[in-house]
């Protein structure tokens, strides 16, 4: 009898890292272990293979990684643009959307994010090359959201970023994680372990995609491995929905006078701390992790391996630097005049070779 397409994240089958993914699979670990996760259930990722051959787009995925130049844009194109436009087979939405209306049955949004076979593993965390999507409410968004998911497997992004690992995308497949949406008073991430040492966590006001686009700087706390909090650095946490100077700050979860100060406080930030140990012992390696905080306590959205090496320096001349700190979305060494930009609109004085300073 085949395996069910469908299972909740409370099921052990949801541990499977084959059919599930290593997101969905690491957060089925942390819930059995006992951490807070949200709940909700996971798509197998045959259920993106159903769809590929519905589609009859097997030999265009093949050919992506077997054609020079243009051609293998083209039919990776042909892929993307299939699987997001396209129908869902019916057997497989019928499936899905059993799961989901079971779901909704509570009340409140949902959010769909990708667990590809291929991210979340050491050294290749694919982190921010996929798609999740928030505060879904319909069936008709959430199938959508379903379709951009499996899409984004062959976006320019994720293309580059497995042929930099020699993974072919046709050898690979898309599973899915659909949970509620918390509804988080703050989040942010965590790193169970810094170069130096430490325990890091960043931290805003509301959700932590704000972190994730660079709308805010949130507070970064550190913490020894005993626990005890170091530092916490407060951030700047006010950000708008759009680029529109002069007009405040969108309502959000506190009130403006609180956007400033940190969003942990120190009681907060040993009890995060605590889970993030507790993440690295389930996971077995230094872990980064999502976290939300609702008026239920914490909740560990993901937690990824996380690849801890001393800091190289390439010159002498770097150590007489001042250090920087932030989130960075690269790693490695650049020289150039540094742009700070704090708004989109601003991205015009961005020219070739600058650094770019969010």
């Amino acid at each position: 009898m085949r395996p069910s397409l469908v299972v909740p994240l409370a099921d052990p089958a949801a541990g499977n890292a084959a059919r599930f993914g290593p997101k969905a699979a690491n957060l089925a670990g942390l819930g059995g272990a006992g951490l807070p996760v949200p709940g909700g259930f996971a798509i197998d990722a045959d259920a993106y293979r159903r769809q590929l051959r519905h589609l009859r787009l097997g030999s265009a995925a093949r050919a992506v990684m077997r054609t020079p130049g243009p051609e293998a844009r083209r039919q990776a194109l042909a892929v993307r643009l299939g699987l997001m436009a396209q129908p869902i087979a019916p057997a497989i939405a019928e499936l899905i959307l059993a799961a989901w209306r079971q779901l909704a049955a509570g009340g409140g949004l949902a959010v769909v994010r990708s667990s590809a076979l291929v991210e979340d593993r050491s050294g290749a965390g694919f982190a921010g090359q996929f798609e999740s999507f928030l505060g879904i409410a319909g069936e008709a968004d959430f199938l959508t959201a379903v379709r951009a998911c499996w899409a984004a497997l062959w976006s320019v992004r994720a293309l580059r970023y497995m042929a930099s690992h020699a993974i072919d995308p046709a050898e690979t497949a898309m599973s899915l994680l659909v949970q509620p949406l918390i509804a988080a008073r703050a989040s942010g991430g965590g790193l169970s372990r810094t170069a130096e040492g430490d325990m890091l966590l960043t931290a805003t006001w509301g959700l932590g995609s704000a972190i994730a686009q660079g709308e805010v700087v949130p507070d970064r706390v550190r913490l020894g491995r005993d626990g005890r909090v170091r530092a916490i650095e407060p951030g700047r946490k006010e950000h708008r929905e759009s680029c529109v100077h002069g007009q405040g700050p969108v309502a959000g979860p506190v009130t403006q006078a609180e956007f400033g100060r940190p969003c942990l406080d120190t009681e907060q930030a040993v009890a995060l701390g605590h889970l993030l140990r507790r993440a690295e012992e389930v996971i077995g390696v230094p872990v980064e992790i999502e976290w939300a905080l609702d008026d239920r306590g914490f909740m560990l959205l993901q937690a990824r391996p996380l690849a801890v090496a001393e800091p190289a320096v390439p010159d002498e001349i770097w150590i007489r630097h001042p250090r920087l700190s932030g989130q960075g979305a690269g790693v490695g060494w650049g020289s150039g005049h540094a742009r700070v930009v704090n708004c989109e609109c601003e991205l015009a004085r961005i020219g070739t070779g600058d650094i770019l300073v969010t």
